[in-house]
């Protein structure tokens, strides 16, 4: 059975005649009678009388009908369902990110411009950020860094200074609002866990200031690095975009090194460029239509 015979015809039962579905179809009156015949031929059924008043549909003809009802409805509710989906105004966003701070503020204005859009976030480090993604249980990355990969797509969302913070009372922290990257030097220091993006910066930092903090303590998550330093343990780091304000701490800028630096990036995988067509930036729109590497 062919799909242009099942279609050619419902349009005739729909329509009563062959001349108006022809029409409504926009093909020839015979094109239509011969899908006809030639269904009702190959299954040796009769799908309509043929009376002098007009066609009536047979027993058989009103059974196929309601199925023919059935799946063409289908159809059409498959349509709408990709055009709304192209359109931005249906669907499921599966969101991989590293952290709370970013993905909000991004998710927020993509909620007002595509309000239809269901959205999931999964918070982890980067290493199960990223093999999500790979594995399609997510269909978009947020994070601060990636290795090189041909399999992925990257747009820049924000560039974010590294500050320092400290319990209120710490001698570099009382009264200061900036400190030198030397002024680190033997300070005890409280980082996150190695392959952080906020110590990789940091540890670029150091390096090339030849700056030699004390580690006192490494903890894997931003949370728990900010109770030990306000409990007086040592100085940690943060972006600034993630520093949250708190009377027991001061936050204060390290002067002179660019390159303490956090990029928040939004990655997807190439094969989904189409389905993914889109990033999210701090414009005022929140949207930025073509991705960049």
């Amino acid at each position: 059975m062919r799909y242009t015979q099942l279609r050619s015809f419902h349009a005739v039962a729909m329509a009563g005649s062959f001349t108006k579905a022809a029409a409504q179809l926009h093909v020839s009156q015979p094109t239509l009678t011969t899908q006809v015949r030639a269904m009702e031929a190959d299954y040796q059924v009769e799908l309509f009388l043929r009376r002098s008043t007009g066609l009536e549909l047979t027993d058989t003809g009103r059974d196929l009908l309601q199925i023919t009802n059935r799946l063409f409805a289908q159809e059409k509710e498959a349509e709408l369902y990709l055009r709304e989906s192209k359109e931005l105004r249906t669907g499921h966003l599966r969101v991989g990110a590293v952290g709370p701070f970013h993905v909000t503020e991004m998710l927020v204005a993509f909620n007002e411009r595509y309000p239809g859009i269901e959205v999931s976030v999964s918070i982890g480090n980067s290493r199960e950020t990223v093999r999500s993604l790979m594995e399609f249980r997510t269909d978009i990355a947020v994070l601060a860094y990636v290795d090189n990969d041909p399999k992925l797509l990257a747009w820049q969302y924000s560039k974010d200074k590294i500050a320092a913070f400290a319990h209120k009372d710490h001698p570099l922290a009382k009264g200061r609002r900036s400190i030198r990257a030397r002024d680190l030097s033997g300070q005890l220091m409280v980082m996150r866990e190695r392959g952080s993006n906020t110590r990789r910066a940091i540890e670029e930092m150091l390096q090339k200031t030849q700056v030699k903090p004390k580690v006192m303590m490494e903890i894997g998550s931003r949370e728990a690095v900010r109770e030990a330093v306000a409990r007086g343990i040592g100085i940690g780091t943060v972006s600034t975009a993630e520093f949250i304000p708190d009377p027991r701490l001061t936050h204060v800028a390290v002067r002179g090194c660019r390159c303490i630096q956090l990029r928040a990036r939004c990655l997807s995988r190439r094969e989904k460029r189409r389905a993914t067509n889109w990033s999210i930036s701090r414009r005022s729109d929140g949207i930025a239509e073509t991705p960049c590497q």
